[in-house]
C-alpha cells in the first residue's frame, strides 16, 4: 500500500530517497570494508599472477633497452616493423656468433675440469699447499662430503627438479623474447595509450618526463650491458695472461654476474680468486687486487662516463634500491631496481618538490 502511495504519472517507481550522510557510522564502516576487499582481492590477484607479471616487467625492460636502436633505424627512414626485425636480427647475430666462439673452448675447459678434478683433491690433502691449509682449517673436505652424503637418497628427486628448472627457464626465456619482441614493434602506441590516461591539460609537461624516464631506462641498459661485457673481456685477459685455469669460462661469468649493480661484480671477484688460488697464493692475492683496482674504475669512470649522464642515482639510493629489489624480486628486481629508482628520482623532482613549494 506504501508503494502504490509513493507511484505517480511523473515517477512511476517514486521518488529517490535522501543520500546517505558520508559522516555516518554505517557509511565509513562500509566505504572501510569494501576498501579493504578491494585490497585483498587485489593483492591475491597480483600474488597468483607475480611470475606472469614478473615476465612482462622483463620483456618490456629489454624493449626500453632496445629502444633506442629501433628509434635509430625509423628515423634512417625504416618502418617500424622493419626496425623491429633488423635490431633482433642484429641481436640474434651477436648471440650466436658468441655461442659459436665460446661454447668449443666452453666445452674444452669444463672437460678439463673434470679432468683434474683428482689434482684438485690431492691439493686439498696436501697439508703444504694453500688450498690444504684452508681444509685444515676449516675442514672444508669434510663438509662437501657431509652435504653430499646427507642429500644422496634424495638424487633422483634432484635430477628432476634440476630438469623441471631448466624446462622452466627455457619457457620463461622464449616467452620473455616473444613478448619484447610485441612491446618494441608496437612502443609508439603503447607510450601514446599511457599518454592518453593523462588530463589534457598535463598532458605536455606529462610526455616530457614520460620521454625522459624511457630514455633513462634505455641508457641504463645499454650501458650496463656494455660495462659487463668490458668487465668480462678483462678478467678473460688477467686470467689468460697469468695462467689461471678456464678464463673464458671464468669471463662469462663475470659478466653475467657483472649484471647485477653493487654485489654482482663483488661476488663473481670472490668467486674467480678462489680459483686463483688453485695456482698460487701471490696469484690469488693479485687478482683479488684486480678485482678491486677494476671496481674502482668501474664506478669512478666506466658508469659515469657511460649511463651515469642518463642515470643519476646517488650512492646511497642505489644501494637501498637494489637491496630492496633483491629482497622482493630477486635478481629480476636487482637488475631493475636502479632504472627504477631513478625515475622515482626524476618524477619527485619534477613533480613532488615543485608541488611542495607551493604549499
Amino acid at each position: 500500500m506504501l508503494a502504490a502511495e509513493m507511484s505517480s504519472e511523473a515517477q512511476p517507481l517514486g521518488t529517490r530517497g535522501p543520500r546517505f550522510n558520508r559522516r555516518s557510522p554505517f557509511y565509513i564502516g562500509l566505504t572501510a570494508a569494501a576498501g579493504v576487499a578491494v585490497t585483498y582481492g587485489a593483492v591475491q590477484v597480483l600474488t597468483a599472477l607475480s611470475s606472469i607479471l614478473v615476465l612482462v616487467g622483463v620483456a618490456f625492460f629489454l624493449a626500453l633497452g632496445l629502444e633506442p636502436a629501433a628509434s635509430w633505424f625509423v628515423k634512417h627512414r625504416l618502418p617500424r616493423w622493419a626496425a623491429t626485425a633488423l635490431v633482433f636480427l642484429i641481436v640474434l647475430a651477436l648471440m650466436g656468433a658468441f655461442v659459436a666462439a665460446a661454447i668449443p673452448p666452453l666445452v674444452q675447459q669444463a672437460g678439463d675440469l673434470v679432468n683434474q678434478a683428482p689434482h684438485y683433491i690431492q691439493q686439498v690433502q696436501d697439508h703444504s699447499s694453500a688450498i690444504g691449509r684452508l681444509n685444515d682449517r676449516f675442514h672444508l673436505q669434510q663438509r662437501i662430503t657431509d652435504t653430499v652424503n646427507g642429500s644422496s637418497g634424495s638424487v633422483v628427486n634432484e635430477v628432476v627438479s634440476a630438469g623441471t628448472a631448466l624446462f622452466g627457464a627455457v619457457a620463461d626465456s622464449l616467452i620473455v623474447i616473444v613478448l619484447t619482441v610485441y612491446f618494441l614493434a608496437d612502443m609508439p602506441r603503447i607510450r601514446t595509450s599511457l599518454y592518453r590516461l593523462i588530463p589534457h591539460t598535463r598532458r605536455p609537461r606529462a610526455i616530457l618526463i614520460g620521454d625522459e624516464v624511457f630514455a633513462k631506462v634505455g641508457a641504463y641498459v645499454l650501458g650496463n650491458v656494455l660495462i659487463s661485457v668490458i668487465a668480462g673481456a678483462a678478467t678473460f685477459v688477467w686470467l689468460e695472461v697469468f695462467d689461471v685455469p678456464y678464463p673464458l669460462l671464468l669471463g662469462i661469468f663475470v659478466a653475467l654476474l657483472d649484471l647485477v649493480p653493487v654485489v654482482g661484480s663483488t661476488i663473481a671477484g670472490i668467486a674467480v680468486a678462489a680459483v686463483a688460488l688453485t695456482v698460487s697464493l701471490p696469484i690469488c692475492i693479485a687478482t683479488i687486487a684486480f678485482f678491486v683496482v677494476f671496481r674502482l674504475l668501474e664506478d669512478y669512470l666506466l658508469v659515469p662516463r657511460i649511463i651515469g649522464r642518463a642515470v643519476n642515482v646517488p650512492p646511497l639510493i642505489t644501494v637501498v634500491a637494489v637491496l630492496l629489489g633483491g629482497a622482493l624480486l630477486g635478481i629480476v628486481g636487482a637488475l631493475v631496481a636502479i632504472p627504477i629508482a631513478a625515475a622515482i628520482q626524476l618524477l619527485t623532482q619534477e613533480v613532488l618538490y615543485p608541488r611542495l613549494d607551493e604549499v
